[in-house]
């Protein structure tokens, strides 16, 4: 993955409001380059130092694996949410989602600037050769 995709979905991912969600094809859209599947590798392998919450599949599951940790984040930050939760997080029984339609992000103009000016940058960048960022490389 190039260091200059990660950098621009890391960027994106950290303006998304709290109790607000994208979805992974949203970042994808926005950002104008790659697709969900990309999104998510990158936050999955990048995402600690964003809210990775944040950005999530398109049916408001959250990613496998963090649930529970998921739950409570949204949970905090007043995400609208579906399903038995409350069930979830007593027992970890219980099916839940975010309310994706409710929950999405939708930026404002300022917004949508800075978010041109990420996806400019990373038009730029990636038009230029760049060192695989895979540690195996000499």
């Amino acid at each position: 993955m190039r260091l200059e995709y990660v950098e621009a979905v890391l960027e994106l991912a950290a303006m998304v409001p709290a109790g607000t969600v994208l979805a992974y094809g949203d970042v994808a859209e926005l950002l104008g380059a790659a697709g969900p599947r990309q999104v998510g590798s990158v936050l999955s392998h990048h995402g600690s130092t964003v809210p990775w919450w944040r950005i999530l599949k398109s049916s408001g599951d959250a990613p496998p694996g963090h649930e529970r940790q998921a739950l409570a984040l949204y949970l905090a930050e007043g995400t609208p949410l579906l399903g038995r939760y409350a069930d979830f997080q007593g027992t970890g029984e219980g099916r839940w989602r975010v309310d994706i339609m409710a929950a999405r992000w939708a930026p404002a103009e300022p917004d949508f600037e800075r978010i041109d000016a990420i996806a400019d940058r990373l038009e730029r960048r990636l038009h230029r050769l760049s060192y695989p960022d895979d540690e195996m490389s000499v």
